[in-house]
C-alpha cells in the first residue's frame, strides 16, 4: 500500500468511515505491536497497549491536521502510551529472550533492499546539506531517539525551542530532498526519518 493510499484512508477515516480506519489498523497493527512490545517487553501487555493505541487514535483522528503525518503521529501515540503504562507499572527487570518470537518478521526483496539503500544514501546526503543546528536536532530526535526534554537539556534551550527547531528543520530537509528526489520528499512529508527507510 502506498503512502498516497494511506493518506486517502486517513482522510476517509477522519470523516467517520470505520472501514477505512479498519484498513489503517490492518496496515499498521504489526508495527504498533512491535513498538509496544519493545517498550513494555510483555506480549500480552503489548497486545493490550496496541489495542488501546488504535482506540485512542480513532478518537483523536479528527485532530490530525495533515493526513500524510499519520504514521509518525501513530508512532508518537504508541510511545507516549507505553511510557504512561510503564510509569504506572514501575520498572521491569530482566526480559524473556523469546519475547520477539511473537513479532511477525518482514523480509525485504533484493529490489526493496536496493531501494532502501538508495533512500538512506539520499537522506544522508540531504542531512549533510543542512545547517549543523538543523541536522543535529533531526538526528537527536529521529535517529538517536532523544526526547524533547533530553534535546532541550543537551542544547540548553527550552522545550518549545526544540519543537520549533525540529519543525523548521523538517521543512528545510523536505526542501533539500525535493531537489534530490521528489518521491522521497513526498514520502518524508508524511512520515518520520525512520519510516522513510522502513
Amino acid at each position: 500500500m502506498s503512502w498516497t493510499e494511506i493518506t486517502v484512508l486517513v482522510e476517509r477515516a477522519k470523516t467517520g468511515d470505520r472501514e477505512a480506519y479498519g484498513e489503517l489498523v490492518t496496515r499498521f497493527q504489526s508495527s504498533v505491536y512491535a513498538m509496544a512490545l519493545g517498550r513494555v517487553r510483555d506480549p500480552l501487555e503489548a497486545q493490550e497497549l496496541a489495542q488501546d493505541v488504535f482506540v485512542h487514535a480513532m478518537r483523536k483522528l479528527p485532530q490530525l491536521r495533515d493526513a500524510r503525518c499519520f504514521a509518525g503521529w501513530l508512532r508518537r501515540i504508541t510511545a507516549r502510551m507505553a511510557i504512561n503504562r510503564l510509569t504506572r507499572r514501575g520498572p521491569l527487570f530482566g526480559a524473556d529472550p523469546e519475547l520477539l518470537d511473537a513479532v511477525e518478521a518482514k523480509t525485504r526483496t533484493a529490489e526493496e533492499n536496493v531501494a532502501v539503500g538508495e533512500a538512506v544514501e539520499q537522506l544522508k546526503a540531504a542531512l549533510a546539506e543542512l545547517k549543523p543546528l538543523d541536522r543535529q536536532a533531526l538526528e537527536a530526535f529521529y535517529i538517536r531517539g532523544r526526547s524533547l526534554k533530553q534535546i532541550a537539556k543537551e542544547f540548553a534551550v527550552p522545550t518549545g525551542t526544540v519543537k520549533r527547531r525540529l519543525h523548521v528543520a523538517r521543512l528545510r530537509l523536505k526542501d533539500v530532498l525535493e531537489g534530490i528526489d521528489p518521491t522521497l520528499a513526498e514520502r518524508f512529508a508524511g512520515a518520520d526519518l525512520e519510516a522513510v527507510t522502513a
